[in-house]
């Protein structure tokens, strides 16, 4: 058995919609799993040199966590920068959940999203990589669960990666154990029009994306991304960080004067289908 994983980068939280909400980015990674003797794993692209090639590997991790045990060749090429708060782990997650399910004959469902998020605690990148679109998560007690709906077609993503890369377990040490009942009230409001206005009107992302809950008790680890975003929005164009950052995630056309120096700028689609599997016998 021969076959191609085709993956997603993902943002999430988009504002204030902290570990809830999440997207589907165009910018992809490809596994090619082949049933073999044993363990072989080449990497091109990022991680190369970086990411271990043995069982720890976090895609092989997914595999044995969707139930194969046996013998694997994969071919990993990452396009997906590391550590940039753009869902590369979540990425290789739901490649090796996918090609598990593969391997064992099973078609993705419910339980493929649950066996994804137990790795990273909480289902916003692992849901939007593993159905596309733009996606709603939450937890019930120890079950993730998430809805996806399909984006606005007027919604183009911008996204501004820094060399800098970014720890989400650092950066969600900066964050404080509470937060004042504003703030809490502000974010429900928030997160619930970026639900609005990702799926239906653009419009109002400007508002959709302002974050009081996380961006600014995580600026010291990202200064010039914050500079950024309030440079954006003071300009009107909605811009928030993407995941746990460092990279800035805009919509819309980045105005002239905004110093983007040192930013890796890229025009994204917003992927629509999520994880594939394609037969390469």
């Amino acid at each position: 058995m021969r076959f191609l994983v085709t993956v997603p980068a993902s943002t999430a939280n988009l504002g204030s919609g902290f570990d809830a909400l999440g997207m589907a980015l165009g910018l992809y990674d490809e596994i090619e799993v082949t049933v073999a003797d044993g363990l072989s794993i080449t990497v091109e692209g990022a991680g190369s040199g970086d990411v271990p090639l043995d069982e720890t590997h976090l895609v092989v991790r997914a595999v044995r966590a969707a139930g194969y045990s046996g013998g694997l060749a994969l071919k990993c090429r990452n396009v997906i920068p590391h550590a940039r708060g753009l869902g590369s782990s979540a990425a290789a997650i739901v490649a090796g959940v996918a090609a598990g399910f593969t391997l064992t004959g099973r078609e993705l469902d419910t339980d493929a999203l649950q066996i994804a998020a137990e790795f990273e605690g909480h289902a916003d990148n692992a849901a939007a990589s593993l159905f596309g679109g733009v996606v709603v998560a939450w937890s019930e007690g120890e079950r993730y669960r998430a809805v996806r709906m399909e984006p606005d077609a007027r919604v183009h993503p911008v996204v501004l990666i820094p060399s800098q890369e970014s720890s989400t377990k650092t950066t969600r040490g900066l964050l404080p154990a509470e937060v004042p009942h504003t703030d809490a009230a502000h974010a429900a409001g928030r997160a619930a029009l970026a639900v609005h206005a990702l799926t239906s009107d653009p419009s109002v992302l400007l508002a959709a994306t302002e974050d009081r809950l996380h961006q600014n008790y995580r600026e010291p680890a990202w200064p010039e991304t914050v500079r950024v975003i309030n440079d954006l929005r003071k300009l009107g164009v909605p811009a928030c960080v993407s995941g746990a950052g460092p990279t800035v995630i805009a919509f819309g056309d980045l105005p002239a004067e905004v110093d983007v120096h040192g930013f890796d700028v890229r025009r994204l689609d917003v992927d629509t289908a999520g994880v594939r599997v394609r037969p390469l016998d």
